[in-house]
Parts: C-alpha cells; sequence; structure tokens
C-alpha cells in the first residue's frame, strides 16, 4: 500500500470541502527548512503533533494562568486555557469549514512562551528586561509572551514549523486591547484570526468562572447576563455570533453589540480580577520578586546552564521554568540550609 495516497486524499478532501477562504495544506507556503512530506499527515497535522509533543507544550501544565498555586483542583492552568482556545476555535472554525488543523496548530503553541507565574511572572520578566536594557543598551527592551513563544519553537526546540503555523502564532496576542473589526481581518490566515479571538473568548469565560470559584467576584454584573446565565451559555453566545456573521466571509466577524459586550467584560475582568488579585494576595508580589531575581541571578558569568548564554539565555531560562522549578531553583541558590554535620 502506498501510504502517501492517505496524505494525498486528505489534502483533496480539503480542497473538495473547505472554504474557498480556507487554507489548504497543499499550497502551504512551506517550512523554513525543506523536508519530505509525511505520508500519512498533512503538514499542519504534523505541525500540531511536533508541538503537541514538545517539551515546552508539556510544561504548560504546571505553569499558572491567573490564580497562582491555588489550593483547588479546578482551577485552570496555561495547559488548561490553551486546550480551550483549541477547541473554541476548531468548533468556530470547523462551522465556517476553515482549517481545523491549522487552527490547532496555531492554538496549541500560542502560549508555549510564557513565563511560570502566568501574568505576574509576564511582568516581572519585562521589568526586569527593560531595566537591563535601559541600563546598557543592549538586549531585548522588554519580554513578549508572544514572540518568545516563536523563539522556543523556532530556536530552543527548532521545530522547522510551516509559515502558515508560525505567523499565526507570531500574532495571535491581543493583551488588554478591545477587539475591533481588524482583529479579524486577514494578517496571515484566517485560521490565525479564529484563534485570536477564541483566544479572547476562552480566557474572558473560563476567568469568569475561576474568580467566582476563588470568590474573589461574588457574582457577574446583571449586564452581562445577555450573554448567558451559565459558563455554557457565555462561550455558546460568544461562538455562534462568530460564526453566524463569519459565514462565507473573508474575515472573521460579530456583530457590534456583541463585542461591545466581550469589551466592556474584559475591562471589567481586568479592574476587578487582573488587577486587584495582586491587591488581596501577597504572593503575587512574591512571585514577580522572584521572577527578577532569577533573570538577574542567571546575567551573572558561568551561571547559566548549558546551552544558554547571555541576556536571551536568561530569558529563555527563566521563561522556561514552570511555577515549581522556579520556587524550587529560587529555594536552592536563595535559601540556606543547616550545616551538615
Amino acid at each position: 500500500m502506498d501510504l502517501s495516497q492517505i496524505r494525498r486524499h486528505r489534502e483533496q478532501r480539503e480542497a473538495d470541502w473547505l472554504s474557498p477562504y480556507a487554507t489548504k495544506a497543499a499550497e502551504s507556503t512551506g517550512r523554513e527548512v525543506s523536508e519530505d512530506p509525511d505520508d500519512v499527515r498533512t503538514c499542519f497535522q504534523v505541525d500540531r503533533d511536533r508541538i503537541l509533543h514538545s517539551k515546552a507544550f508539556r510544561r504548560l501544565k504546571h505553569k499558572t494562568q491567573v490564580f497562582i498555586a491555588p489550593e483547588g483542583d479546578h482551577y485552570r492552568t496555561r495547559l488548561t486555557h490553551t486546550l480551550d482556545v483549541a477547541q473554541v476555535a476548531r468548533t468556530i472554525g470547523g462551522a465556517l469549514r476553515l482549517n481545523e488543523d491549522l487552527i490547532e496548530a496555531i492554538a496549541l503553541g500560542h502560549d508555549v512562551g510564557h513565563t511560570p507565574f502566568g501574568h505576574a511572572g509576564e511582568y516581572a520578566l519585562d521589568e526586569a528586561v527593560d531595566a537591563h536594557f535601559q541600563k546598557t543598551g543592549t538586549g531585548p527592551d522588554g519580554f513578549y509572551h508572544h514572540v518568545q513563544s516563536l523563539r522556543v519553537l523556532q530556536v530552543i526546540e527548532p521545530l522547522n514549523l510551516t509559515e502558515e503555523t508560525t505567523l499565526g502564532i507570531g500574532g495571535h496576542s491581543k493583551g488588554s486591547k478591545d477587539l475591533t473589526d481588524a482583529d479579524g481581518e486577514v494578517t496571515s490566515t484566517l485560521e490565525a484570526a479564529v484563534v485570536r479571538i477564541s483566544d479572547r473568548i476562552a480566557y474572558l469565560n473560563h476567568d469568569i468562572d475561576d474568580a467566582l470559584r476563588s470568590k474573589i467576584l461574588p457574582e457577574l454584573p446583571a449586564e452581562f447576563s445577555v450573554l448567558g446565565r451559565t459558563h455554557a451559555e457565555r462561550i455558546r453566545t460568544m461562538m455562534e455570533d462568530v460564526i453566524t456573521h463569519s459565514v462565507d466571509s473573508p474575515a472573521i466577524r460579530m456583530s457590534a453589540p456583541l463585542r461591545g459586550v466581550m469589551n466592556r467584560l474584559k475591562d471589567f475582568l481586568f479592574e476587578n480580577v487582573y488587577y486587584r488579585y495582586p491587591l488581596v494576595t501577597p504572593e503575587i508580589d512574591k512571585a514577580k520578586a522572584l521572577v527578577g531575581e532569577l533573570f538577574w541571578y542567571y546575567l551573572g558569568e558561568g551561571r547559566l546552564a548549558e546551552g544558554f548564554d547571555g541576556v536571551q539565555g536568561s530569558i529563555d531560562y527563566v521563561s522556561g521554568m514552570t511555577d515549581r522549578f522556579a520556587i524550587e531553583t529560587f529555594r536552592s541558590l536563595r535559601v540556606p540550609l543547616g550545616f551538615p554535620t
């Protein structure tokens, strides 16, 4: 049996079924380093599997999403957030007849460059890197997790991904900015636009769920009941609005009322969860101090592990740590042990 026929059949099914606006695997721009195609899988399926089996992806299970080291078992981690994004994006992309394999590859890789301790760690590393740049004029001027995600997959674990997957991962980040129509326009592929919007849909909803569970939010204001009364209803409302307004379109859209509610919900969460959480949780300041201390420590000569060097090496090493590895490393470096007898 000629196994390569399996891949060709898959590529033909894409040509027959997918939207004319979808990205077809057979038409991929290709990889930076040319390689023979897989016999069974399309190029985007290969990308997805390479990311899924990477060490950086596995470390996401021990990296904070919002709540640091929670005692409960049901709070999100960076890994569960990534899986949430992948499934929301696949649902939207499938309904729009876009390439679900490319969508999944982008979604699975979009956060592999995140620091330990979630956004607290990201802010701390950004401040430390910028301080070094202001002092010396060398190295990057800050830390950006989407840039680091690409570095992880291109340099630290060189997976030789397709250009479509790489561009999608590099262009996913929105931060605290409002969603606009431009977020659904083609910057690289429609699949990348789906992931960018799905990232917002996923984190708005699971962070509400975690904030209510932790009691940092007593309840969700009534103005957001238009989205639904439950976690599932809110996600469905957002996904169905995107699908309805994007069918057979060269852009990913949502209605103006829905976009407005989502932007107000984002602002509400920043004010009442993301900015408030550090004020009521001293562990945030501890986590930030720890990350900054590790960055400066590893800038010292000869202190980095083999294969890491200089400012970028310190960024790579510290940002790649899980929460627990960062804590154990800091303890071994800075907490004195009893004198051996």
